[in-house]
């Protein structure tokens, strides 16, 4: 009994059930409150018109007419649930249906509530004393007991239907505890595979829209970003050991080397420079993945702020506009005005510069750049970077934005491999969307990002 006590879902069917019994009190009870009032209202008129009819009747008519007026009354309630007495001032019965003065009433005037022996049954009057003129004394009172079994019934019914809701609310609480137990246990089962280390492991899920089937799917959600994030740090760590190993090793040897040979000065500052170009290599590296945790953990939204795409599209083909000429390439740029987004300015320049370098680095001599920046609906600006190089393919395209990745088709062209990594977690960021397609030949890189709202006017 304890163990299904301490389950939340039948402590909240008792709550409940709690609740609702409060709740049938609390009506019943104004129920009751309006009915005992007008049946008692109800009563007292009736009272109060007898009183007031024997009243006239001895100022006009004297006491024989007091007395005829009582025994008419009585003759009309023949069922014994009316109680007349007409006294003197000793308290002496000169007319009525009672022996004796009642001894529950005493010498004031006023409403009583008595118990009387009435044709050999015990009934429950509410009887009204009143004094008369010359020293005479009234008693008209009215059986409740209709009133008393009504209140008497309702009280019984009342704690009949509390306990009828208890014993259900348990019952449903039992329940509704094994269904959702089951649910549970199903989660903790799940919970504790992935604790133990199988990250692929998901929530069951029925496809229906209540509130532990949306959070199943809220859960498989994070777990399966929980298990990207995990599974990109083990690419990463294990791309990084890769990539660091080369220079690291190539510097140490070319260091050993220049110590050994005693080389001349000119073949030290030879040494020295490519020493130098390997360090600069492997801090290129930490620097890219800093940012890129840095894009990820989302610190970088605390400096959003409006960025004109026009000015940021015109700085970019300022700086690759020389490399461009080298190659006797053409470079078109064409954006609208007015064109901005809210987001971080200096990673959106590093985004857009990436996907140019990338398109400048593999365009041959004599072809063509493109960068286009306009609306593509009505909420959201793209960025399309194109050119005429020998592009990405089709089994390459989901795997480029992964870090340190790089096509077979880069052949022995320089890089890290996190270029279109950086682009990619930019647009996440900016709740923006990469997206890579053929040019033929080349490739489309499209970078879509939402449109910032137009400043108000002053």
């Amino acid at each position: 009994m304890l163990s299904v006590l301490r389950s939340t879902s039948v402590r909240l069917a008792l709550g409940y059930a709690v609740l609702f019994v409060a709740s049938s009190l609390v009506l019943v009870g104004l129920l009751w409150w309006r009915m005992a009032g007008y049946l008692d209202h109800k009563t007292a008129a009736v009272i109060r018109a007898d009183t007031q009819a024997i009243r006239d009747s001895l100022r006009v008519e004297g006491l024989p007419g007091a007395v005829e007026m009582i025994d008419e009354r009585l003759r009309q309630v023949a069922d014994g649930s009316a109680v007349y007495l007409l006294a003197d001032s000793a308290r002496k019965p000169l007319a009525g249906n009672l022996q004796s003065w009642p001894a529950d009433i005493e010498a004031k005037s006023g409403w009583y509530q008595i118990s009387l022996l009435l044709n050999d049954k015990l009934r429950t009057i509410r009887i009204e004393e009143v004094a008369l003129p010359n020293g005479f004394y009234l008693l008209v009172g009215r059986d409740i007991r209709d009133q008393t079994e009504v209140r008497a019934l309702i009280i019984d019914g009342l704690s009949w239907a509390a306990l009828s809701a208890l014993v259900l609310a348990v019952a449903g609480g039992v329940l509704v505890q094994r269904a959702v137990l089951r649910r549970v246990e199903n989660i903790n089962r799940t919970a504790s595979a992935i604790v133990r280390g199988d990250l692929a492991r998901r929530l069951p899920t029925r496809g229906t829209t209540d509130e532990l089937d949306q959070l199943s799917q809220t859960i498989n959600l994070m777990l399966q970003q929980i298990e990207d994030l995990i599974e990109g740090i083990r690419n990463t760590s294990n791309a990084v050991a890769h990539d660091l190993r080369t220079p690291l090793a190539e510097l140490r040897a070319q260091l050993e080397g220049m110590v050994l040979a005693g080389s001349s000065r000119e073949a030290m500052l030879e040494g020295i420079q490519k020493a130098l170009a390997d360090i600069d290599r492997v801090i290129g590296i930490f620097n890219a993945l800093l940012r890129l945790a840095e894009i990820d953990s989302g610190v970088r939204r605390s400096g959003f702020r409006r960025v004109e795409l026009t000015e940021l599209a015109t700085e970019v083909a300022d700086l690759y506009s020389p490399l461009m000429e080298e190659k006797r390439a053409v470079f078109d740029v064409t954006m609208g005005s007015r064109l901005a987004v809210n987001g971080d300015p200096h990673l959106l320049a590093q985004a857009v510069g990436n996907l140019v370098d990338n398109a400048v680095k593999f365009t041959p001599c004599d072809s063509a750049v493109s960068l286009h920046i306009e609306p593509c609906t009505d909420r959201e600006i793209e960025i399309v970077v194109a050119d005429n190089g020998p592009g990405i393919t089709d089994a390459d395209k989901p795997r480029v934005t992964q870090r340190f990745y790089r096509c077979k088709t880069n052949g022995e062209a320089p890089g890290i491999g996190l270029g279109l990594s950086l682009v990619a977690a930019v647009a996440r960021l900016h709740d923006g969307t990469l997206t890579l397609r053929d040019n033929h030949p080349g490739l489309i890189a499209s970078l879509k990002l939402p449109i910032a709202p137009q400043s108000p006017r002053i």
